[in-house]
């Protein structure tokens, strides 16, 4: 590695709970962390992408070339089967551009309730991408996770859709479930996990 490049590695979100998964997935390799919060230069991006991938690689590139530092940037959401793949790209403004994850909630168990417990299968999917500084695209990774849609809500702990989706091996919520547990089996736990062998290979000398 060229030791101009700059070391840090900037998580290209604003969500303290999506920060926190990650950084916690990326301790163990000594990697400095820092997210969006951290820059006033940070640029607003449109996720206009209609893949994950897409979205994905938006965030990167873009944030790269405005911070000038390595950026981990994913893009992830609940994929419904019964309601054509609904959330989707759209998992954080389904109910609206400024939906809470409650109003997000609501919307989808609605859309949900005429619908059998069989049918109610779902996916969380997430892709991630490592963005050089110059902004080209140095890895990718995605990461699926299986389960069904509750028609309650079931703990407290996570964020967006966790409360109401079951693993089905473990019979519990993401809401439920200790973090340890979630970021082992987690959509975004095992992108980032596929994802870090370039991190450690890009960011450490």
């Amino acid at each position: 590695m060229n030791s101009s490049l700059p070391t840090t590695l900037v998580i290209g979100t604003t969500n303290l709970a999506k920060q926190q998964e990650i950084s916690v997935l990326l301790d163990p390799y000594k990697i400095k962390c820092k997210s969006l919060r951290d820059f006033t230069s940070a640029v607003s991006v449109a996720e206009t992408g209609s893949t994950f991938a897409e979205n994905a690689a938006l965030k990167a590139v873009q944030q790269a070339q405005a911070l000038n530092h390595w950026v981990l940037a994913e893009d992830s959401g609940l994929v419904v089967d019964a309601i054509e793949g609904s959330p989707g790209v759209y998992s954080a403004r389904f109910a609206g551009p400024q939906a809470t994850d409650a109003e997000n909630n609501t919307l989808l168990i609605e859309r949900l309730a005429q619908t059998p417990h069989a049918r109610r299968i779902a996916y969380y999917a997430c892709h991630a991408t490592l963005a050089a500084p110059d902004g080209t695209i140095q890895a990718t990774a995605d990461g699926r996770c299986y389960g069904h849609i509750a028609k309650s809500a079931r703990g407290k702990s996570g964020f967006g859709y966790d409360p109401y989706f079951i693993i089905s091996e473990y019979h519990q919520t993401f809401g439920e479930l200790s973090q340890a547990v979630k970021s082992l089996i987690s959509h975004r736990g095992r992108a980032i996990r596929s994802i870090i062998p370039m991190i450690v290979k890009s960011l450490t000398p």
